[in-house]
């Protein structure tokens, strides 16, 4: 298949723990009346026990799997198609300059981007995330 070198259930976690991290962040965004003033909320999202999982989760993969996730990410987003996976894998590897944790956690929308790259190199993202979760 594809030439990711990551497998869909390390995906599916990334995908699952990514869209918990998301709809936090959503629920701070809606709740505009809180005592809190917004560096300190943010603040408070840094010791998110979410957040560090999947940042540990992210950082303890090896090379070739974290710039397989960047690869995907960014095929789901459009920036390569999928047929351009070989030369998003070396693009990745070839501009790594941050932790791929803090990279890929400042992405909106990774798990979205991350379900779309599945997809579109032909893996079942319902399969992957199912696996995840140890169904």
């Amino acid at each position: 298949m594809a030439g990711i070198e990551i497998s869909p259930t390390k995906v599916g976690f990334v995908i699952l723990k990514a869209r918990e991290y998301g709809a936090k962040v959503g629920a701070w965004d809606d709740n505009a009346t809180s005592d809190h003033d917004a560096e300190s909320i943010l603040e408070d999202f840094a010791d998110d026990s979410t957040v560090a999982e999947l940042k540990e989760f992210i950082h303890d993969l090896n090379e070739d799997e974290q710039v397989s996730l960047v690869a995907l990410a960014w095929i789901g987003r459009g920036t390569f198609s999928p047929e351009e996976v070989s030369e998003a894998i070396d693009t990745a590897r070839a501009e790594r300059t941050t932790r791929t944790e803090d990279y890929l956690l400042g992405i909106p929308l990774l798990s979205d981007y991350l379900e779309e790259g599945l997809d579109k190199l032909g893996y079942s993202v319902e399969e992957a995330e199912d696996d995840a979760m140890g169904d």
